[in-house]
């Protein structure tokens, strides 16, 4: 279990991340939603051990992250971020074998198969051969999926846990489902999944749990139906909404207002202020 208690963070005089508190188990999604700025990506950074630790407490199954080698780490959790750019023309399952980088490479024909065998996980076999830099946005994402895919599977961990920072940013509809499915079903495996997501219907659909940030401080978490609620899209993104019931399933579906944007506060007039002026 990942345990992260009362995590701050500053930089450039700035509050980013303000005593934020939760766990992340062995088996489950939990999903990172807010608005922009709201502090996600600084909380990915900070609990994968990409950003030093400043204030607060954060542990890997009771170890500090402090006392846990970069190599050790990489052997525990992998990391997605939103884009990953890469100048070199490797082969895309090239890229996919990156992902072994932690265990020691293996002879390129062993490694090779492993990587086919990551990439058709995530449909994207046919890529193999494809040189990285020539793919679609969304043809890159699903590579990188592959590749700490590989990463994951390859180590031998008691536990194992998967940060994606907008994973889906660049994917289609139907490509999205597919990769929350792959993701979901990493949890049958033990693997705990911790992904920042823009889409709410997502992290309705396939998360346990819900965290919503808000200023950087933790303004919502809990189960999925608990969070997900008119009032905090109204504290969390200054929007209307009306709540409904999916017609097959239990979670729900937060659905925009006719006029959903909730209208700003007027600044105060001073006097002061046209003197100054």
């Amino acid at each position: 279990m990942i345990n992260v208690a009362q995590l701050s963070l500053s930089k450039g005089g700035r509050r980013l991340l303000d005593s934020i508190s939760f766990q992340l188990t062995p088996g489950e999604v939990v999903a990172v939603i807010g608005a922009n700025g709201a502090g996600k990506s600084s909380l990915l950074k900070v609990v994968s051990g990409e950003w030093g630790l400043q204030e607060g407490e954060l542990s890997y199954d009771g170890e500090p992250v402090q006392a846990i080698c970069k190599q050790d780490l990489a052997k525990r959790r992998a990391v997605m971020p939103q884009a990953s750019p890469m100048s070199f023309p490797f082969k895309a399952w090239e890229v996919v074998a990156l992902g072994r980088t932690p265990f020691g490479l293996n002879r390129p024909a062993r490694e090779r198969k492993t990587a086919l065998e990551r990439l058709e996980l995530t449909g994207t076999a046919h890529l193999a051969e494809r040189h990285y830099t020539a793919l679609s946005g969304g043809e890159k994402q699903r590579v990188q999926l592959a590749r700490v895919l590989n990463q994951l599977l390859s180590s031998q961990a008691k536990h194992r846990y998967l940060f994606l920072d907008e994973c889906t940013a660049s994917l289609d509809p139907s490509h999205q489902h597919q990769v929350f499915q792959r993701v979901r079903a990493l949890t049958s495996e033990g693997i705990g999944v911790l992904a920042i997501v823009h889409d709410i219907h997502l992290a309705a659909q396939y998360a346990d749990r819900v965290l919503i940030l808000k200023e950087g401080a933790l303004l919502e978490a809990g189960a999925v139906r608990d969070c997900l609620t008119p009032q905090a899209m109204v504290e969390a993104f200054a929007l209307h909404t009306h709540r409904l019931s999916h017609p097959e399933a239990e979670w729900p579906l937060l659905v925009a207002r006719k006029n959903p944007l909730v209208a700003p506060q007027p600044v105060p007039f001073k006097s002061a202020d046209v003197a100054a002026g």
